[in-house]
């Protein structure tokens, strides 16, 4: 009987006894739901606008009032039973058909630079930290050189002297160009400290090549800190598109995306205010779930900053 007490229960592990304790945080019950609810939002963006009956490009001059500076109709921003989350000053577009479609459009840039920025710095970093020497002084300064630079600004220097190019793509390509160093820092420092364990000294003696430890014993063992820094720096990657698009430089109308609509809502804040707030609660919303949802998997995940 002593023997079937000491077997492991069925289904146990790190992995599981980490999402046991993800699962009594009300936080992250919380984020995952907003960020599937923005997720779905996101995939099923042209559904949505189909339901809501308006294209996010289609004017309704109905909705607006020509003759008060093209504001518009009825109560809160146009709330209506055509136009669920009411339209836009002047144009008459419908807000909700915007929106989703701008949740579409920022969360593709921001998931897709952040699936650059993860593979590229973890490459980069478990590369610097196994191998050493001159690799790892190579990899270091080309991090320090891509930190040194100003990101924002060079950012915006690049968006703006490329024309005739996709938005997106440049925008996913730019963003994901300075987000590596981070990251691959951190699995640096995580590698040189898993790269002389006893089981990776023995796959080295036991005749196991550099890539098959590096993809079987050291890649493991930093998975934990990439998945908490991946849901961290996606709000950043997320807040940084809504930057680029607000001040004139990443997507360009008439595609919508959050950022832009919130730039144009500033000249009418003080008479439709709703059009400034549904967008801009969208984004609070969206970096906040996945900001207090990276925090716990970093709490969960990363030993060196358990704070439980």
């Amino acid at each position: 009987m002593a023997i079937t007490s000491t077997v492991a229960p069925a289904g146990s592990g790190p992995w599981q006894g980490a999402w046991q304790q993800l699962r009594r945080r009300a936080s992250v019950k919380t984020s995952l739901v907003v960020i599937a609810l923005f997720a779905i939002t996101a995939a099923a963006a042209p559904l949505l606008s189909t339901l809501g009956g308006w294209s996010p490009e289609e004017f309704d001059k109905t909705a607006v009032d020509p003759y008060l500076g093209g504001q518009p109709i009825g109560p809160l921003g146009g709330i209506s039973a055509d136009h669920w989350l009411g339209v836009e000053p002047v144009t008459g577009r419908d807000l909700f058909a915007r929106v989703v479609q701008g949740a579409q459009v920022s969360l593709l840039i921001a998931f897709t630079a952040t699936a650059i920025v993860v593979v590229a710095g973890t490459a980069a970093g478990i590369a610097a930290g196994y191998f050493g020497g001159r690799t790892d002084a190579v990899l270091s300064r080309l991090m320090d050189l891509t930190m040194s630079f100003p990101s924002l600004i060079f950012m915006i220097a690049m968006m703006s002297v490329a024309r005739d190019v996709n938005r997106i793509m440049l925008m996913t390509a730019v963003i994901g160009l300075f987000g590596w160093p981070g990251i691959a820092r951190v699995v640096r420092g995580q590698t040189l400290s898993l790269k002389h364990r006893e089981y990776v000294d023995a796959a080295r003696v036991g005749g196991s090549g550099p890539w098959r430890i590096l993809t079987r014993d050291v890649l493991p063992g930093v998975a934990g800190p990439v998945i908490a820094y991946t849901t961290l720096i996606i709000p950043g990657m997320i807040a940084t598109e809504a930057a680029l698009s607000y001040l004139g430089v990443g997507v360009r109308p008439p595609t919508p995306s959050w950022g832009q609509m919130i730039a144009e809502s500033v000249a009418f804040y003080d008479t439709d205010p709703m059009y400034f707030v549904i967008p801009s609660t969208c984004l609070f919303l969206t970096v906040l779930a996945f900001t207090l949802l990276g925090d716990a998997l970093r709490d969960v995940l990363d030993p060196r900053r358990s704070r439980t």
